[in-house]
């Protein structure tokens, strides 16, 4: 095994032109760690925010670095004390989120219980667009909101990467749900599970939907959010996805008997392990927008930061 590693990195803020693909030192497993040989990486609007300034550019101060967090390759090598996997293990996980991770590389070293076996049948692209939009949707109806059967579940941009894991997870529980988007991917949507569709190009969606107990808002827009209370019902919870919820919104929910929160992913084995059993009983779908060659990365970050891709972009390293 090579000392040296392909990663992607940056010497500047700015859009994909300043991507570019450079050798470093591969990493070693510490102490409770693995070292993971990545197969495919995914790239998520977290990522291609942050390489221009925004995003969780404020975490981590002037680049350089190396971005990516959602990974799917095999078990190089193990550090002391792991129990959890061994060498040769097919894994996939979202390693140190909100830290950096270098996931945009031939090899992680993250906490062994980051990761958890990737299910037989999932191919390392899907594999690799699961773990960060998986989490996120599954900490959000799961953990956050505790979503029951028979409840009323509205999800924003329900086709993007966490949107539509989102729909597949709140109608896994049992829940009626609802999904935004234009029109042209209604029939994907319906095909997921949605209950109902709604076009918001033809109309304000707070006209077209009944009391909901739950909104995935993942427009990050303050006005959005305001929006979205007005489909709130009693009781019912608005979770902000990007930027996290205005202050007015938070406020006005709460004078009203009504909650909203921002919300960030983590990394929860747990929860890695029920989107993989999600996986194996045919309930859980990653749906690929487009799979390119790691020398193609700052094509997936255009295509990322466009923001209308249908599922996920993800890089294939072999």
């Amino acid at each position: 095994m090579s000392n040296e590693m392909n990663t992607v990195t940056q010497d500047t803020f700015g859009g994909p032109e300043v991507l570019r693909i450079a050798r470093t030192a591969r990493p070693e497993p510490g102490p409770t760690e693995v070292l993971v040989r990545v197969r495919a990486a995914g790239v998520n609007p977290v990522d291609t925010k942050t390489s221009q300034g925004q995003g969780l550019a404020w975490l981590y101060g002037e680049p350089p670095y190396t971005l990516g967090w959602d990974v799917s390759g095999t078990v190089e090598a193990v550090g002391f004390g792991v129990t959890t996997l061994a060498v040769g293990d097919e894994v996939l996980g979202m390693p140190l989120f909100p830290r950096l991770a270098g996931g945009f590389a031939e090899y992680v070293a993250a906490p062994s219980r980051h990761f958890v076996r990737k299910p037989a049948g999932l191919g390392h692209p899907q594999a690799a667009g699961l773990p960060l939009a998986g989490l996120t949707a599954w900490q959000i109806l799961v953990d956050t909101a505790r979503v029951q059967p028979g409840q009323r579940v509205l999800v924003h941009a329900a086709a993007g990467g966490v949107g539509h894991l989102a729909v597949q997870i709140a109608k896994a529980r049992g829940a009626y749900v609802i999904g935004t988007a234009r029109a042209d991917k209604h029939a994907f949507l319906r095909g997921l599970g949605a209950d109902e569709v709604v076009d918001y190009t033809a109309g304000p969606f707070e006209r077209q939907v009944e009391p909901v107990d739950l909104v995935v808002d993942n427009i990050g827009d303050p006005e959005h959010q305001r929006r979205s209370l007005e489909v709130l019902g009693a009781g019912g919870l608005l979770v902000a996805v990007p930027g996290g919820a205005d202050a007015e919104v938070v406020a006005a929910a709460e004078a009203t008997g009504r909650r909203a929160t921002g919300f960030l992913v983590e990394p929860d084995r747990a929860g890695l392990l029920g989107l993989t059993e999600l996986v194996e009983r045919g309930e859980l779908r990653v749906e690929l927008a487009a799979v390119l060659p790691f020398a193609e990365v700052a094509t997936a970050f255009e295509l990322v930061g466009a923001g209308r891709v249908r599922g996920k972009v993800v890089l294939d390293l072999g």
